[in-house]
């Protein structure tokens, strides 16, 4: 029986609670991995690459890193690596390169962990959802076993893969604080799960925009990248994606009624975000703000999507945001009558 258009990504979105729980019991089998690479100090750096979906949460994992370890992390796209190395990063120090694909198949990862062989002080590592892929078979690496996907966009891959580095990263850092609220995610991520397809679903319905802006900081700088390109492979519609306070300098001036802007509030910098929304709305933008908890600092938004967890750390929140924006990509190609598990241009993987 044929699959009707959209059925793939709706049930993958659906189902990264599951994707989840899976990634964080693999985790309790691959100790040694956490051991021997990210909880290793005696590297001076960790360097998270990929291409894509995959380098928007190399973002997330590198600040989460930063944060929870007190170490150097950086992330960068994967073609920078082999096409830009001196450029990019210091071939004189121990570095260890984390490469990031869900499909383990992704060119320009393969190639730039294979580039570095004359770097004697550069080890490399990796996670993805493919335990039988090339990167797999190349280098050690965390498996997230339900992130497998049939449909092109990243869903619950993403979702899946960014938790258990997280949950790997609070491993070394060795704070069991980090851990636990880890553990909330898991206990919340299938109710708000639920509650973001009901929410999102209400709100396309009911809207349209001309153009829809993301912004976000810290962790969430990557997130609103990522943000922003479901919306536009799902879509094929107008978008783009600032830091939060960045956006004031020059860009904001793409702000006019019919415009979207869709803020995801991080708790660490909420009051001087709630300031940008609120000069955005003045501006006549139409706003969602994605945070914690709402309040009354929230009340002027025209939307606010509660997502929990907000005795929690920004960081550890991060997945909890993903299932409201990649509904709502969801819905709005259905709207415009695409087919979000084939998007134009588009393969799973991309070849050099």
């Amino acid at each position: 029986m044929s699959i009707g258009a959209g059925q793939l990504t709706y049930d993958e979105i659906s189902a990264q609670a599951e994707a989840l729980q899976s990634a964080w019991e693999q985790l309790q089998q691959q100790s040694d991995w956490v051991n021997k690479y990210i909880g290793n100090s005696a590297y001076e750096e960790v360097v998270f690459i990929g291409s894509g979906s995959s380098y928007y949460q190399a973002l997330t994992m590198a600040a989460t890193f930063r944060k929870w370890t007190g170490r150097s992390a950086t992330a960068y796209p994967s073609s920078e690596l082999f096409l830009f190395r001196e450029q990019t990063l210091n071939v004189n120090k121990k570095l260890l390169i984390v490469g990031v694909s869900r499909s383990g198949e992704s060119h320009e990862v393969i190639i730039a962990l294979d580039s570095f062989k004359d770097v004697s002080n550069w080890d490399h590592c990796g996670i993805t959802c493919h335990e039988t892929s090339k990167m797999a078979q190349m280098t050690a690496c965390l498996v997230s076993p339900l992130g497998k996907e049939k449909s092109t966009v990243m869903t619950k891959s993403l979702s899946s893969m960014t938790f258990m580095m997280q949950a790997a990263i609070a491993v070394a850092a060795g704070k069991a604080n980090f851990t636990q609220e880890l553990e909330q995610v898991l206990a919340s991520d299938a109710v708000i799960v639920r509650e973001a397809d009901l929410s999102a679903k209400a709100w396309v319905q009911s809207h349209n925009f001309t153009r829809t802006v993301f912004l976000g900081m810290g962790a969430y700088g990557g997130l609103s990248l990522e943000a922003c390109l479901k919306l536009k492979e799902m879509t094929c519609t107008w978008t783009e994606a600032y830091g939060t306070l960045e956006f004031r300098h020059g860009p904001k001036s793409i702000i006019e009624p019919g415009a979207q802007v869709v803020l995801l509030l991080s708790e660490s910098a909420r009051e001087y975000e709630l300031k940008v929304a609120r000069e955005m709305k003045g501006y006549g933008a139409t706003l969602v703000i994605v945070t914690a908890a709402a309040g009354d600092d929230t009340a002027f938004a025209d939307l606010v999507v509660e997502v929990g967890g907000a005795s929690i750390s920004d960081e550890a929140r991060s997945v909890l945001y993903l299932p409201w924006i990649q509904y709502n990509g969801y819905y709005t190609a259905m709207k415009l009558g695409l087919n979000p598990d084939d998007p134009r241009n588009l393969t799973q993987f991309v070849e050099i």
